[in-house]
């Protein structure tokens, strides 16, 4: 099949340069071997979205005071150590083998949306949503 060569437009007679499909004005097809239907646009097909999941690590634990019985929020790099309660100043060992420790709800921030949630250590290593923005989150378990 050779290309346009140039020339006039047999359908307008206007001057197309070489290389031309159609006539820029009537919009003729220039080249003789070309078929209306052998110049088709593929159909538009979108590209699913993917899903994408932000992944969180805990980043410490909710757990009761022993002697006030308050709710304490607790970074984990305290796990092992000794801490105070900041409501009645009890000393005490924040013991990670503890049934209190390994059955404490659990705290992180969402990346998506930064906001604090607090889960029970089940979910740990499940794919769960944010319940503020609905975002995928996979929780891992603390290294």
């Amino acid at each position: 099949m050779p290309a346009w060569a140039g020339g006039p437009c047999p359908a307008c007679g206007e001057d197309m340069p070489e290389n031309m499909v159609r006539c820029r004005t009537c919009r003729t097809l220039l080249n003789t071997d070309l078929e209306i239907a052998s110049v088709e646009m593929p159909a538009f097909v979108p590209l699913p979205e993917l899903d994408s999941m932000a992944e969180i690590e805990p980043m410490g634990v909710f757990i009761t005071c022993p002697s006030c019985h308050k709710d304490l929020k607790i970074a984990r790099k305290y796990l092992g150590e000794r801490v105070a309660c900041k409501h009645c100043a009890t000393d005490f060992r924040l013991d990670p083998a503890s049934p209190n420790v390994r059955d404490a709800d659990v705290y992180s921030k969402c990346p998506l949306c930064a906001k604090d949630l607090r889960f029970a250590p089940k979910y740990i290593g499940q794919k769960v949503a944010c319940r503020y923005c609905a975002g995928k989150l996979l929780i891992q378990s603390a290294q």
